[in-house]
């Protein structure tokens, strides 16, 4: 199965969950006609927005054209009021480049250079991102601080594997519903970057078995690249730590990034301290 026919089911897919997800009244429009059987928008609707006909909006909902030009693409990310990410997302499902078959991802090396950044941040909890959030390194504060991934088989050590289906990382996130959509969101991501990958249906189909809230935000085709932003852990000995996360990428790897995690006040960073000193 060649990866533009993948992608060109993603698109369809994606479309119609977003046609699902606008309402009448967003976009100025009547929201209780009788004969309203939806609560999003209809397929005449968005094609009107777009200025594109309704049999061929209909067509790429159905996944039986190619992608479409630049211009009718963003057409449709105004009619369907996408934000940036969701863009992206669009652009990336759209990729006219030559159908290849996709095989098994290459195995992820962290570069020796980035391992010893790692090493040297003794007071910023920081780990490294491959693909769909496996874990592929970590500093002796990020273990000591989230989890000890060394601990962890090598097939679970994935950031949404942990948060999903280790009642562990469950335990140390107070705001757990926000951190786990969000881990959704960027794996929605990756799908539109590799969706014929065998990992990425493996893993889905793991996280779908195994929690209803990963399969609900599944369905629900948000997507996010967000680099930066805050959480709090809940540590067993020291307590609540803030953190102010930022998310870098690898220069040598452009699918690893590295997530560091410094504290967001000084009494976490206290906190951290404590936590760092042998």
């Amino acid at each position: 199965m060649s990866t533009n026919n993948d992608k060109r089911r993603e698109f369809a897919t994606f479309l119609r969950a977003r046609r699902a997800e606008v309402s009448p009244r967003q976009v100025g429009l009547p929201a209780y006609e009788r004969s309203r059987k939806v609560a999003g928008l209809r397929r005449e609707e968005v094609a009107g927005r777009a200025g594109i006909s309704v049999d061929y909006y209909t067509r790429l909902e159905q996944a039986r054209l190619p992608a479409p030009s630049g211009s009718v693409l963003d057409a449709l990310a105004r009619a369907l009021l996408l934000d940036d990410d969701q863009r992206d997302y669009l652009r990336q499902l759209a990729d006219l480049a030559p159908a290849r078959r996709q095989r098994r991802s290459r195995h992820q090396v962290v570069p020796a250079a980035v391992l010893a950044v790692l090493a040297d941040l003794r007071t910023t909890p920081a780990v490294v991102l491959g693909r769909f959030m496996d874990v592929l390194a970590w500093n002796d504060l990020a273990a000591e601080l989230l989890l000890d991934f060394a601990s962890v088989p090598e097939e679970h050590r994935n950031y949404l594997w942990l948060t999903f289906l280790d009642p562990r990382t469950r335990e140390r996130v107070p705001d757990w519903d926000l951190s786990a959509g969000e881990c959704v969101a960027y794996l929605r991501m990756d799908a539109g970057r590799y969706p014929s990958d065998p990992r990425l249906a493996e893993l889905v189909a793991e996280l779908s078995a195994g929690d209803s809230d990963f399969q609900h935000w599944w369905t629900t085709y948000r997507v996010s690249g967000r680099s930066f932003g805050s959480k709090r852990i809940l540590h067993p000995v020291v307590g609540e730590v803030r953190l102010d996360w930022q998310v870098l990428t690898v220069a040598q790897e452009r699918d690893q990034f590295l997530a560091v995690m410094p504290a967001a006040d000084e009494e976490s960073r206290q906190r951290l301290t404590a936590l760092s000193t042998p």
